[in-house]
């Protein structure tokens, strides 16, 4: 409950007024049945009695009733309004806070999660506990309030009449606590399967080009049937517990009903109650059980409501485990580029055996253009990953001019970084929006220089709209090396002090490559520049070269030294230039 009250607390009169409110309606609620059983009993009796009554004391109680349900009508519309704004406020501030704990997120803690499960926690799932706030807020006083005054109404006209509730509220006490048993487990085997469905739709929207070209289309409607349809059983198995509640409820109370008309019916007969008290008994019957009817249903909800909550715990309480609060230099900033690693060793899964790195040993020195070569899955990307600290290393440590990166503070560390990763990501929005990612403050001319270093300029001006052209998701609306090029843009933007490119020139051709590493050369001479790819004519007039194989260093020097020394890189170049045979 502590945690849920840190977002109470800031609208906490909202969650006071609003239940005062809905206590104002059930008091109206309950005091107008007994003004209505004098009317009636005035109507109904005799001349002699009837006399006692005058029509000033009849026009009294009709405008008192009305004066009531002005006042029950405030109170409800009240109620309503202070509920809602109270619950979508809790609502928005518990979103924005899950929000913020998956940002901080290190890859390996978003990889305990399916992006489909956390998009599913941050709607579905928060949406729920609104809706349950809400409905505590109406009901939570609301229903017991107007059961025990109705209770307490009902033993004041007749007590023995009363003894049939002593029947029929346990009876219904047991049914809601069984089915809220069975409710919860339910509950939450529908959210994971809301999770499943989420992300297969994600995965096939996100990707439908690959889905299109590889004509996997019926595939992916199997997958998406599969989800739908699990998601379907366990929503029916869900829901089936609150279909039967009702009707089960409705039996019980037409019983009640008829037990106290058979009951009742008699007494008046024989003149033991007025026909009056008898309409406001079956009234307060009537405000009681129903009073216990919405009970059971927030309880009912409750359970959906304590399933979401538990996953959204999961979110807030995972152990972020990349920070940089034991950091002892967090003032500093990457001023140079110098990189070293010391030893490192690494793996994804800590209890394999198998490392990703094994025993690294580099030094690049600052302003240097060092490029990384090696077969698919050697590691690579992995290396250049420990250096602005996406993942931290099992063994040894990654230096940057000298410091522990861990010594550094997060947002430092990565301001002095500029990375272009192998799955290039481009956002809604226009060109120049996306490129001002690497800097929100660049002036028009600044982004046009970033573009025309990244080869970019010319093609964005060909644009209509030039940097002003609308990009799709993901920049569905440019081609692959179009993509690379602003994101290398996006990157140099950034001006950092290291920039790593990630086989970020794949898919450009030979001659805008070579342009791109002569911007390089000229306009970022003092920036540190790591290339990992997979041609050797992407790396081969770098200052250094590193040979990776399996998670280890097999060899460094220049293009020449390499070809004289290193058998794998001599392997890679004869490939890829047709030499073997030579």
């Amino acid at each position: 409950m502590k945690r849920w009250f840190r977002y109470v607390k800031p609208y906490l009169p909202y969650f006071i007024i609003g239940p005062l409110c809905m206590i104002v309606e059930v008091i109206g609620e309950v005091l107008m049945p007994k003004m209505l059983s004098l009317v009636v009993t005035a109507g109904t009796a005799t001349e002699q009695a009837a006399a006692t009554l005058t029509v000033g004391r009849s026009i009294g109680i009709a405008c008192g009733m009305i004066g009531i349900a002005i006042v029950m009508m405030l109170g409800g519309v009240g109620g309503a309004y202070f509920g809602a704004k109270a619950s979508v406020n809790f609502a928005a501030d518990l979103r924005a806070d899950v929000y913020r704990k998956v940002q901080k997120f290190s890859f390996s803690n978003i990889d305990k999660f399916t992006s489909g499960s956390l998009l599913t926690r941050l709607t579905n799932d928060v949406t729920q506990l609104q809706n349950f706030v809400n409905m505590i807020l109406r009901m939570a006083l609301r229903s017991p309030g107007m059961m025990i005054g109705a209770l307490i109404m009902a033993i004041s006209i007749k007590p023995s009449l009363s003894l049939v509730f002593a029947v029929t509220v346990p009876i219904l006490f047991l049914l809601v606590f069984g089915m809220i048993r069975v409710g919860f487990s339910r509950f939450s085997r529908m959210q994971k399967k809301i999770d499943t469905l989420n992300t297969t739709v994600q995965e096939s929207i996100t990707n439908v080009r690959v889905v299109k070209s590889f004509v996997r289309e019926e595939q992916e409607k199997k997958k998406f049937g599969k989800a739908n349809r699990e998601l379907k059983e366990h929503g029916m198995n869900a829901v089936k517990v609150m279909i039967c509640i009702q009707p089960v409820m409705t039996v019980l109370m037409n019983l009640t009903t008829l037990a106290v008309l058979v009951i009742g019916g008699r007494n008046v007969l024989i003149g033991g109650m007025e026909i009056g008290d008898l309409s406001a008994f079956l009234t307060y019957v009537t405000q009681i059980l129903s009073s216990l009817m919405m009970i059971s249903m927030l309880l009912m909800h409750s359970s959906r409501a304590m399933a979401s909550g538990r996953r959204i715990r999961e979110v807030l309480d995972e152990s972020i485990d990349l920070h940089d609060e034991n950091a002892t230099q967090r003032e500093k900033r990457v001023t140079r580029g110098e990189i070293k690693f010391k030893n490192v060793s690494f793996r994804y899964y800590k209890k394999s055996e198998g490392r990703v790195l094994n025993a690294i040993d580099l030094k690049i020195e600052a302003g240097s253009t060092v490029g990384i070569i090696g077969s698919t899955g050697c590691g690579k990307t992995t290396l250049v990953s420990m250096i602005p600290r996406l993942y931290d290393v099992d063994e040894g440590a990654v230096l940057v001019d000298g410091v522990d990166v861990r010594d550094y503070s997060l947002y430092n560390l990565r301001e002095g970084v500029g990375m272009v990763l192998q799955k290039n990501v481009l956002f809604s929005g226009s060109i120049a929006e996306n490129l001002r990612w690497g800097d929100e403050s660049a002036s028009d001319e600044q982004i046009k220089a970033a573009a025309s270093s990244a080869a970019a300029h010319g093609f964005i001006e060909s644009f209509a709209d030039g940097y002003d052209t609308a990009l799709g998701q993901g920049g569905s609306n440019v081609s692959g090396g179009q993509k690379q090029r602003l994101c290398i843009a996006r990157a140099l933007l950034k001006k950092p002090r290291i920039l790593i490119l990630d086989d970020s020139t794949s898919a450009v051709d030979t001659a805008t490559e070579a342009e791109i590493r002569r911007a390089f050369r000229e306009e970022l001479r003092d920036t540190t520049k790591i290339i990992i790819a997979q041609r050797i004519g992407s790396v081969q007039h770098a200052d250094q070269i590193i040979v990776m194989n399996e998670g280890c260093v097999t060899g460094i020097g220049t293009h020449d030294e390499l070809l004289a020394t290193n058998t794998e890189y001599r392997e890679i170049y004869e490939s890829q230039t047709d030499r073997r045979g030579a």
